[in-house]
């Protein structure tokens, strides 16, 4: 398994402070099924499952995107400019980013996703747990970009749904955590533990910028063939002559 793929992980679980900030009210305030410890329990877990549902298809559509590219023969490019764009995120100031996800087209996406989550409360089922995860995993979230562009560099479909996986089970400790003891996290926690997103992200950005340009380091920045690339073009079509 490549570097970028366990890259996942680590991204996810570090990054996780930042979930909560973001997601941290809806993972707090979800309604209580039954006065049962146990469906209070399976509904915070189904909720954060939910969330990794929907990563692991946002992995598989990005991920064949990616397979589009190196079939291509743009991929060490591709790579390159994703890792740019990783430390573009990091350096730019806070207010910026804020003026980016007020966007009027930005609104009107999560508009509708918001909507659909408040209907999803008003029901507080078993099952509307899980669905709230789903539409959650798809509101506008900055982390989550950064994964995406793990999973298009990661260069097929497969490889990309596995990528997200991983990001959302790293995900997974604190958000459950939030959900069942989010009033001892305050905001003052959150910012302390935020601060180490950046550090992975530019992790993250360097690898790929390195994996890019092949230089032939092991693991870490390995040589792109021609082979490589039509052996991954005979797996994207097995039944082309």
């Amino acid at each position: 398994m490549s570097p970028e793929i366990l890259s996942a992980l680590a991204i996810g679980f570090f990054g996780s402070a930042h979930c909560i900030g973001m997601c941290g009210p809806i993972a707090i305030a979800l309604p209580v099924p039954q006065s049962n410890s146990l469906y209070f329990i399976a509904g915070r877990a189904l909720y954060n499952i939910g969330r990794i549902f929907t990563y692991s298809f946002l992995g598989a559509l990005f991920g064949l995107l990616g397979s589009r590219i190196v079939i291509a023969g743009f991929q060490q490019f591709t790579t390159i400019i994703l890792g740019v764009i990783i430390l573009l995120v990091v350096i730019t100031p806070f207010r910026y980013k804020a003026k980016i996800t007020q966007h009027r087209l930005i609104q009107k996406v999560s508009s509708p996703i918001k909507s659909g989550i408040g209907e999803l409360f008003k029901q507080g089922t078993i099952p509307s747990m899980f669905l709230i995860g789903v539409l959650n995993g798809f509101l506008p979230c900055g982390l989550v970009y950064i994964a995406i562009a793990g999973a298009i560099a990661s260069g097929d479909a497969v490889s990309g749904m596995v990528y997200m996986i991983l990001f959302g089970a790293g995900t997974f400790p604190a958000m459950f955590a939030a959900t069942i003891l989010g009033k001892f996290i305050n905001l003052n926690i959150r910012k302390k533990l935020s601060k180490a997103v950046p550090v992975f992200a530019v992790v993250l950005a360097i690898l790929f910028i390195l994996r890019g340009m092949a230089l032939g380091i092991p693991y870490i920045s390995p040589k792109i063939s021609a082979q490589t690339v039509s052996q991954t073009e005979i797996e994207c079509h097995p039944t082309e002559k």
